[in-house]
């Protein structure tokens, strides 16, 4: 499997030289006394000592996203931390990219012209700061979850019917969910979905197993297609998604439409159904959507998003995950609806994720101020803003958004 590529966020520090130490006379010294012919400086011959080349010490010019980080202004940096939601058929509120400076959008909703859809890819970017693009992203998993339809997209199977087919007709699928991605303009699909559903829940599991999303039952096989549609997606130069961590498989309702039924009792730091996110991250995704479900195995009480066991302890060590973390929708999703509007943006922040998805772009400034204050509590929130914009942008220099 192709390990994921990660780009610096800071330049690489400068080697110490290495100069050859003249060895003692009469030993033969460790950088070069062992020559035939003597122990001594001159080998025995009267001539001078050859002296060993001395490497310069040097260092790695900063890449675009290095240097837009250090150009960025505080509210710029904030608003890099939150994706909006467009919905077919609307206009991009202005205030989203020019005022707010959004991260990016999703596309909401059924697109079915091509057309449409690259007008408002061309407008983001024109809203837009010219040397920092949005990132596009968009709902397409096949099936009953494809956002482009009509002529932006070609249908292709639900993940249910290509688990059963197995990873090459998965490979296929997502090639041309790439390619037609690709062609619009769109750079991330929130795509494959990883969630492993539990057998004994099947189709009563409302969010994956009830919508035909899930590859599959089994771990393994389960991951050997996640991994087949992160490598295709990547070889059309588009990011994948893996979602949504730590899985919902093995919970009941939808947590788009409801705050119960939304805790999974079982899945833990050893679960076995974290292998098919192990193998998205192995085959390079590029970024991880956590889940607004409750693990008490993890932390009692905390929707994984806000959760620094899922984010931290159990994706970023335990995994060895460290590209761009995202939530699922903060905006509109029931089972967020009672957490304050602020505190979804500096929740996920301080649980060491990094960006928040709104599907109600009204919330967006709300959103971007709450970042902006909370980054001016102190050197330790600022950091963390910093970190989290820095792998947004290293996100768009990988995806080519960024000009060298």
């Amino acid at each position: 499997m192709r390990r994921r590529h990660l780009l610096a966020l800071a330049p690489v520090a400068a080697l110490a030289a290495c100069t050859a130490e003249d060895p003692s006379p009469g030993t033969g010294g460790e950088d070069g006394g062992d020559s035939p012919g003597g122990g001594s400086d001159d080998g025995g011959t009267g001539q001078e000592p050859t002296e060993e080349p001395t490497s310069e010490p040097t260092t790695e010019p900063p890449g675009p996203a290095e240097l837009l980080l250090e150009d960025l202004s505080p509210r710029e940096l904030a608003g890099q931390l939150v994706l909006v939601g467009v919905a077919a058929g609307s206009e991009i509120p202005r205030e989203i990219l020019a005022d707010h400076h959004a991260g990016g959008i999703f596309l909401l909703q059924v697109w079915e012209s091509a057309a449409e859809v690259e007008r408002t890819v061309a407008a983001a970017a024109e809203l837009s700061r010219a040397d920092l693009p949005p990132l596009i992203a968009v709902d397409q998993e096949g099936g009953q979850v494809r956002m482009l339809r009509g002529d932006a997209a070609r249908r292709t199977p639900s993940a249910e019917e290509l688990g059963a087919q197995g990873p090459d007709a998965v490979a296929e699928a997502y090639t041309s969910i790439g390619e037609d991605l690709a062609a619009r303009g769109i750079q991330v699909a929130l795509s494959p979905v990883a969630d492993v559903v539990d057998p004994e829940l099947g189709g009563a599991n409302e969010p994956v197993g009830g919508l035909d999303r899930g590859f599959g039952t089994e771990p393994r096989e389960v991951g050997e297609c996640v991994a087949a549609a992160t490598e295709a997606l990547a070889a059309q130069g588009v990011g994948a998604t893996l979602k949504h961590f730590p899985g919902l498989g093995r919970v009941e309702q939808n947590t788009d439409f409801s705050a119960e039924g939304i805790e999974d009792p079982v899945t833990g730091m050893e679960d076995p159904f974290l292998e098919s996110f192990r193998a998205g991250i192995e085959a390079g995704a590029d970024l991880v959507m956590m889940s607004s479900a409750i693990y008490p195995e993890l932390e009692p009480e905390v929707p994984a998003m806000f959760s620094a066991a899922a984010i931290q302890d159990l994706l970023r060590e335990r995994l060895g995950f460290d590209g761009l973390v995202v939530t699922d929708d903060v905006g509109a999703a029931k089972a967020v609806a009672d957490v304050p509007v602020a505190e979804r943006a500096t929740r996920l922040l301080e649980a060491g994720g990094d960006v928040v998805l709104t599907a109600d772009a009204s919330l967006t400034g709300e959103m971007v101020d709450a970042i902006e204050a909370w980054a001016e509590q102190g050197a330790e929130q600022e950091e963390r803003v910093r970190e989290s914009a820095g792998r947004m942008l290293a996100l768009k220099e990988r995806l080519g958004l960024l000009e060298g």
